[in-house]
């Protein structure tokens, strides 16, 4: 629901060096050594020493500026050494070290000012983890007789904040699911994600029927939104062994039996959560083992190279192993592999095993189910 960013902040300069600012102290100290080898060769007139004026600038991209300022003096000290044993120093050489000081003042600052918009978005990316918690809870791993598991993929590409969503919950009328995935990012995005996940939790247990569920969500997410803004959802519901899902404009959840992946589509399409969905129900019986993937559109627009990740073709191979948890864990490493670790989405995923009726229950199956498993 919310996008964590994967950042890890730089170092502060008081403790061991980060693996990113010892590449750029590396690069300057190497710096450092060429021209100083250079500068040896040549012999005693100072031609190359202004040259080191560089070495503080490329600690600047990485380190901490207390790091980027002992480069900095470093490179001085250098250049002096190099300016007192010139005979007759010239005005050239003087401008060269006044060079170096000052591309050491002006790197030390940059790397002050991007240390600290640094530490502030690792600070964010806490509070936004913090936020994800408080409106997303985990799932699992039993929910009725519902083997469960949610996972939540962060997009790298972008630092703001996503409404993604998801819930299960185990009612008076069978284990409900719903998924969605709200329009835009930011604050406005999360607060209408909790909105639509309070209505959620609450008109799961008050509604026999999906379609009333769907109604009750679709007035929600219209008094609280724009005339642009709306929620694609799917709300699932298994009763007896009986799988009822309605569709809001959301990706068709995939059914993997016995090594087939079968998209569920709708019988009709109906418009997302704030649009006045009219939905009609799709049902499936449902046999033990029989697993069912909820997924947002991240994963189906993650792509490289213009090629889209092939989920329909390798999610029996990805999912159909272990448990939920286990094939969860599968699809994220492949998707994170396929992308290159770039996702220009944040990514929902629900994965639920339906194990069988509970041992000597019988559920009743509504008789307008029925029927619609029939036709």
């Amino acid at each position: 629901m919310l996008s964590v960013v994967r950042t890890h902040a730089f170092q502060s300069g008081r403790g061991p060096l980060s693996p990113g600012s010892r590449a750029g102290v590396g690069a300057a100290f190497a710096l450092l050594a060429i021209v100083s080898a250079v500068e040896l060769a040549d012999g005693r007139k100072v031609h190359y020493a202004a040259l080191m004026m560089a070495a503080p600038v490329l600690a600047a991209v990485f380190a901490s500026w207390r790091t980027v300022f002992g480069v900095a003096l470093v490179a001085l000290l250098l250049g002096g050494g190099f300016a007192l044993a010139e005979p007759g120093a010239s005005r050239t050489t003087g401008v060269g070290l006044a060079g170096i000081a000052l591309s050491g003042v002006v790197a030390a600052a940059v790397a002050a000012v991007r240390q600290r918009q640094t530490e502030q978005i690792a600070e964010l990316s806490k509070l936004a983890s913090v936020a994800q918690q408080a409106v997303l809870r985990p799932l699992g791993p039993q929910v009725g007789t519902l083997a469960v598991a949610a996972r939540y993929i962060s997009s790298t590409a972008t630092a703001e904040i996503g409404g993604d969503l998801y819930e299960a919950i185990d009612t008076p009328y069978g284990v409900r699911m719903i998924i969605g995935d709200v329009r835009g990012k930011g604050l406005d995005a999360v607060r209408l994600a909790s909105i639509v996940l309070g209505s959620y939790r609450h008109v799961a247990y008050e509604r026999a029927d999906l379609r009333a569920v769907v109604a009750d969500l679709d007035r929600a997410v219209a008094r609280n939104v724009g005339d642009e803004d709306f929620v694609t959802a799917a709300v699932v519901e298994e009763r007896g062994g009986t799988l009822t899902i309605v569709n809001c404009g959301h990706p068709p959840p995939l059914l993997l039996r016995r090594g087939a992946v079968i998209p569920l589509e709708p019988p009709a399409p109906a418009p997302p959560l704030g649009f006045m969905p009219v939905v009609r129900p799709r049902v499936e019986r449902l046999e033990p083992g029989d697993r069912l993937l909820l997924f947002t559109d991240g994963l189906g627009e993650a792509r490289r190279d213009g090629e889209f990740f092939p989920t329909a073709d390798r999610a029996w191979r990805l999912l159909g192993h272990g448990t939920v948890g286990d094939g969860l864990a599968s699809l994220e490493t492949a998707l994170v592999e396929w992308v290159h670790g770039r996702l220009d989405d944040d990514i929902a995923l629900v994965l639920m095993e339906y194990t069988g009726p509970r041992s000597g229950a019988s559920v009743p199956v509504p008789s307008w189910e029925v029927g619609a498993a029939e036709a």
